[in-house]
């Protein structure tokens, strides 16, 4: 076998990234020169978790709220990530559903990168990897 040479240094470039669990942007940094090519998550937190059974549940109990909302004659068609939380987990405690809600955040930036949910912010389309603070949902 013919000895493997080394490639050539190139510079990698420095542009934004998706973490591939929460679809947030991981930013470059200069800790992350050596290893920018194989990063995929933002967090030790998103490198151990990947969608499960719950975050599919609730990606399908935010398209049913936003279906059932489009359906009745409702002025506000939109809801909060937090109904969906509450509509997985259980209202009997605080909890069984305030565990969920940062799931379900998540769930909704999938769904809206997919083009299945529009994120709104302060009345305006927000984009979904930046979004921060209160959000609302509604079908495109």
């Amino acid at each position: 076998m013919p000895d493997r040479k080394p490639k050539p240094d190139r510079i990698t470039p420095h542009k934004d990234k998706l973490c591939k669990t929460c679809r947030r942007p991981i930013r470059w940094t200069p800790q992350q020169a050596r290893d920018w090519d194989v990063v995929k998550f933002c967090s030790e937190a998103c490198r151990g978790q990947q969608p499960d059974n719950a975050d599919r549940a609730l990606e399908a109990a935010i398209l049913q709220l936003l279906h059932e909302r489009s359906a009745t004659t409702l002025q506000d068609k939109t809801i909060c990530p937090s109904e969906a939380a509450k509509l997985i987990g259980g209202l009997e405690t605080r909890q069984a559903w305030e565990s969920l809600l940062e799931p379900a955040r998540a769930a909704a930036r999938r769904l809206a990168i997919a083009g299945k949910v529009q994120i709104i912010q302060h009345n305006h389309p927000a984009d979904p990897t930046t979004a921060k603070g209160p959000i609302r949902l509604k079908l495109p």
